[in-house]
């Protein structure tokens, strides 16, 4: 059983079985590289004559699948034949009940030795949750076509897959960019995963990887812009505080939607150093206060050091009078929030 890297890895490297099981829960993973086989091996001007699905939660039985595989290709030399949702191919009896019976497992079992070469046969099953595992019959299966778990990977192995992706292109990732790195990725796909790492050494050049890179490269967003601006709050840094404020503005961000966001990372700042002074585990943390990376719980911990318990009550309660202000009266809301900015800075702890 191999992973979904692994099967891209041997896809790209001309290294293709014509019968594939993919299992695993994420579907949206299984169906993009579904449609990376079937775009690899049938031209799309013809896909519509050698391309075929069946959903394997109604069909009666196996032969219009074994039919379809049999079919020559049309102005083509493969065909592609796609049986979703094969349950059946499991341990699970919630499945098609017409497919799951041991002899109709034994029927397909036998077939898979003779899928005829002009042909990629493909099956995938959808696990309930994470939890699920692939059973006895995926397992026995195993030995006789390519079985891929289709999760997507994270943690060490990922990194180590990263990693090996730099390294391929000359270049050294330490250990904390390369976390920082992973930690920010949204796709497992292989394309994409080498698309970021192609980026980030195209940006580089010959300089070493820094964490800066990465931020100006992939952690730029709104939140970093308000974190941009409550870090030199936090330094007492009033004239950078205005300039990230102005710059906000400039850039077209509404006043009324800054300020939110300030209040809601004090906010977050306040419960985060509660959760330290009562020695919270840090995964409870991250979790609590939707931290989705080991890097975003490091910066915020360190923000949140460089305030009181009492500054930080006291920049949410300006936050709230400007609020109350800007909304009541005709006071200049940029005013009112360099006000907020100065008032936050200047207070005693």
């Amino acid at each position: 059983m191999i992973d979904i890297f692994t099967l891209n890895e041997n896809l790209k490297n001309g290294k293709a079985e014509n019968c594939y099981l993919l299992c695993g829960s994420d579907e949206k993973l299984i169906k993009d590289t579904v449609n990376y086989i079937v775009d690899m091996n049938v031209d799309k001007n013809f896909r519509d004559l050698n391309y075929e699905e069946f959903d394997g939660t109604f069909i009666d039985s196996f032969e219009p699948v074994i039919n379809a595989c049999e079919t020559m290709p049309l102005m083509s030399s493969k065909k592609v034949v796609l049986v979703y949702r094969a349950s059946f191919l499991n341990d699970d009896k919630s499945g098609n009940p017409k497919l799951h019976g041991e002899n109709a497992f034994k029927c397909i079992y036998n077939y898979l030795s003779d899928v005829p070469d002009h042909c990629i046969l493909i099956f995938y099953d959808i696990f309930k949750s994470k939890r699920d595992k692939p059973g006895k019959r995926i397992y026995k299966l195993d030995k006789k076509i390519c079985v891929v778990r289709a999760d997507k990977i994270k943690g060490y192995q990922l990194e180590s897959r990263v990693k090996e992706m730099f390294e391929l292109r000359g270049k050294q990732i330490g250990r904390v960019e390369l976390r920082i790195f992973c930690s920010l990725l949204k796709e497992n796909d292989l394309n994409i995963l080498e698309n970021e790492v192609e980026k980030l050494c195209c940006y580089v050049l010959d300089e070493p990887i820094t964490k800066d890179d990465i931020k100006v490269l992939f952690f730029k967003n709104n939140y970093d812009d308000i974190f941009d601006l409550t870090n030199p709050i936090a330094n007492k840094k009033i004239k950078e505080s205005i300039q990230v404020l102005n710059e906000l503005i400039y850039k077209g961000e509404k006043i009324p939607y800054i300020l939110n966001m300030i209040e809601k990372q004090f906010y977050k700042l306040l419960e985060l150093k509660i959760m330290l002074h009562y020695k919270e585990k840090k995964q409870n943390i991250m979790r609590e206060l939707n931290m989705r990376s080991d890097y975003a719980y490091e910066i915020n911990v360190a923000q949140s050091k460089k305030f009181t318990f009492k500054q930080l009550k006291n920049a949410i309660n300006l936050c709230l009078t400007a609020e109350e202000r800007i909304k009541s009266s005709t006071i200049d809301p940029k005013t009112e929030m360099e006000l907020l900015i100065i008032n936050s800075i200047v207070y005693e702890k």
